[in-house]
């Protein structure tokens, strides 16, 4: 029976103090008809935009009404779906009022979640929340089971726009045109380098944001990929993800690194390395993008582009000697496609393309990032860009930069280019 343990933690509940919070750019609305469920990486914030939310709560009811579990909790080890029904029990046991709101955290610690979560949605009593870092909370599967009745969210680190009010910085159009620009430069570095983790950036010293970063990859390493699939060889889990840390933003070759890992004496197939690759996506370390066709054997059959859903990794972690800022350019890029909720691909045919956008199945964009558009580097990154639009028949082109504008008009197809740090802020895709 749990029900001792869940009155200590229901107690702890009641009697706790929210914390201060970071206003995010996400706003989500509850109902009774589905459960919503918040998904991202580990620490991004997914407990804290539950907090919010619940503040706002308080405003109209009071706190006994509402429940916050964290199934992280190591009081809850080993609980079962039968147990959790105790909770209740619990509750009743500690207030008058009835529970209305339901708030779980890091639901995917428990097996069978998805059974109770629908039971609860049956009843037609309560709001349910559920939060988890894992992206199987949005597997058809799971969609399946609870036959439509199921919501997600996407949170990932800080934005750059909510870094800077983070930092206390108000972007105005007039900025660029005065002293602040060098201000919002720096800024800018430093989001390009640390990333948006809300707990790294609250560090002032590269030891504790080193610290942090190594401490960020082994809860990913144990807890969401060894521990949750009980994987033996944990080995080469880590020297994949150290592989993935290395050539951020660019192509992933399978037959590459199975060739490496044999150089070193280590022997392990091509497919237990892609459902290794596939773990790390479920976990939010990486997002892999396909290359672009019409066929879903041809996407497939070739290998994928590989980013890291924060830069900090590569930054403290990588064993590269030099930071390849452009690489770090084109990651941002890619996080915030993810946040504004784009399907998206790589083109590659006679030239290369390094973004092509989807959304709600229409192709979008064309986007090519590069560090400094140069008389090197203008033909092959205009050609690129251009033969995707071409062929895939898309309006709209931009080359994003680190501090250029421009607007440019090449082989009949007008292109913007922009700064990314002026992207991040401001709506420019349609």
């Amino acid at each position: 029976m749990k029900r001792e343990v869940f009155k200590k933690i229901i107690s702890e509940w009641l009697e706790r103090d929210l914390p201060e919070m970071i206003e995010r750019d996400i706003e989500f609305r509850i109902d009774k008809d589905s459960i919503l469920a918040i998904m991202g990486p580990r620490r991004a914030g997914k407990t804290y935009l539950m907090f919010n939310k619940i503040k706002q709560l308080l405003e109209t009811n009071e706190k006994d009404e509402i429940l916050f579990i964290d199934f992280e909790d190591n009081r809850l080890a080993g609980i079962s779906d039968d147990e959790l029904d105790d909770m209740f029990t619990a509750h009743k046991e500690l207030s008058d009022n009835d529970v209305k709101y339901l708030f779980f955290d890091e639901i995917q610690e428990i097996d069978k979640w998805s059974r109770f979560v629908r039971r609860l949605n049956n009843l037609k009593k309560y709001y349910v929340v559920i939060s988890g870092s894992s992206s199987k909370l949005m597997s058809k599967e799971i969609a399946t089971e609870l036959r439509g009745r199921y919501r997600s969210i996407l949170l990932l680190n800080f934005s750059f726009k909510e870094f800077l009010r983070y930092r206390g910085f108000e972007y105005k159009k007039t900025t660029e045109y005065t002293a602040n620009k060098g201000k919002l430069m720096r800024l800018f570095d430093e989001y390009m380098l640390y990333g948006g983790y809300p707990e790294i950036i609250k560090k002032n010293s590269e030891i504790e944001k080193k610290e942090l970063a190594n401490s960020y990859f082994d809860t990913t390493y144990y807890k969401d990929v060894v521990e949750r699939h009980r994987i033996k060889n944990t080995e080469i889990i880590e020297l994949l993800m150290s592989y993935l840390i290395d050539i951020n933003s660019d192509i992933f070759s399978i037959s590459s690194f199975e060739k490496s890992l044999r150089g070193k004496g280590i022997k392990v197939s091509k497919k237990t390395i892609s459902q290794y690759l596939k773990y790390l996506e479920e976990a939010f370390f990486v997002f892999a993008t396909e290359k672009f066709s019409y066929s879903g054997r041809v996407r497939i059959q070739n290998p994928k582009k590989v980013y890291l859903s924060d830069n900090i990794f590569h930054t403290m972690l990588s064993t590269t000697l030099t930071k390849n800022k452009g690489k770090l350019l084109e990651s941002l890029a890619m996080q915030e496609f993810k946040r504004k909720g784009f399907d998206v691909f790589y083109f590659k045919h006679a030239k290369e393309c390094d973004f092509i956008l989807q959304k709600n199945r229409k192709l979008t964009s064309a986007v090519q990032v590069t560090y400094d558009l140069n008389e090197k580097n203008k033909k092959r990154e205009m050609d690129g860009l251009v033969e995707a639009m071409s062929e895939l028949k898309i309006k709209e082109g931009m080359i994003l930069t680190y501090d250029q504008e421009d607007s440019l008009k090449y082989k009949g197809y007008k292109i913007r280019v922009a700064p990314l740090w002026k992207f991040l802020l401001l709506e420019m895709l349609h």
